[in-house]
């Protein structure tokens, strides 16, 4: 049930992807928003609906493989789409995308990444699913299983790491980076998950962690949204 969720949430996504290319060409600004937000949409509902499988037998191979699956198939159908707020950062930095759409495009991941909260807790509520069953009694898990500190660094490393890549493998053929981006990422989730979650995307982190930012929100702040940003501003900087 659950990989059938997922698997209908990418094909809408897509199907609306599509559409917005043909009708809205030439309102620049609100294709830019929609694709971004659909986008987003799509990698925030089927990571919550993953970090339900997270103890589905055996463990931890079932969510690695999923995880890496879905990185894969996120990595095909999103072309074009960054889905991160520090992804966005680096064309506005370097002149290629105007403040103004690069601050709509933010403005779409965070509201991709609420509105993908609220559809999957709807979901989860229909307890159509054995992981449903109580998904919604949680209140704030957790992903930080370390100090703030450490948390910190570990987020700040991922996001170094996974940006130093994601910019060395630029001259990689496309049907190949998907799988190395991938690969990288169920890496870094199988290193950091225990720990922080090893999320380096403050939308996300958001999406998936929402009561924790509620409850204490310097220190997620920190940790998911600091870290993250200032390990690509030191990417940027280095390159």
């Amino acid at each position: 049930s659950s990989l059938l969720l997922m698997s209908g949430v990418v094909v809408t996504v897509g199907l609306c992807r599509r559409l917005a290319r043909r009708r809205l060409r030439s309102r620049p600004l609100l294709f830019a928003f929609l694709v971004e937000m659909f986008s987003t949409f799509q990698i925030c509902a089927c990571t919550n609906e993953l970090s339900l499988l997270g103890n589905v037998e055996p463990k931890p191979h079932t969510a690695l493989t999923l995880t890496y699956g879905f990185t894969v198939l996120h990595g095909l159908t999103l072309a074009g789409s960054a889905c991160n707020p520090c992804g966005t950062l680096q064309p506005m930095w370097g002149g290629g995308t105007s403040p103004r759409m690069g601050g709509l495009k933010i403005a779409a991941q965070f509201v991709a990444a609420v509105l993908a909260r609220v559809f999957m807790h709807f979901i989860w509520s229909l307890e159509m699913a054995e992981p449903h069953l109580g998904a919604l009694s949680q209140g704030c898990s957790s992903p930080m299983q370390t100090t703030e500190m450490q948390a910190f660094c570990i987020e700040l490393l991922f996001s170094v790491v996974f940006q130093l890549a994601v910019l060395r493998a630029e001259s990689v053929n496309p049907k190949y980076r998907v799988h190395l981006i991938a690969l990288l990422i169920t890496m870094l989730v199988y290193a950091g998950g225990n720990l922080t979650g090893a999320i380096f995307n403050p939308a996300l982190a958001f999406s998936l962690h929402a009561d924790c930012f509620y409850d204490k929100f310097l220190s997620y702040s920190l940790v998911y949204w600091i870290a993250p940003c200032l390990g690509k501003f030191l990417i940027l900087y280095v390159f």
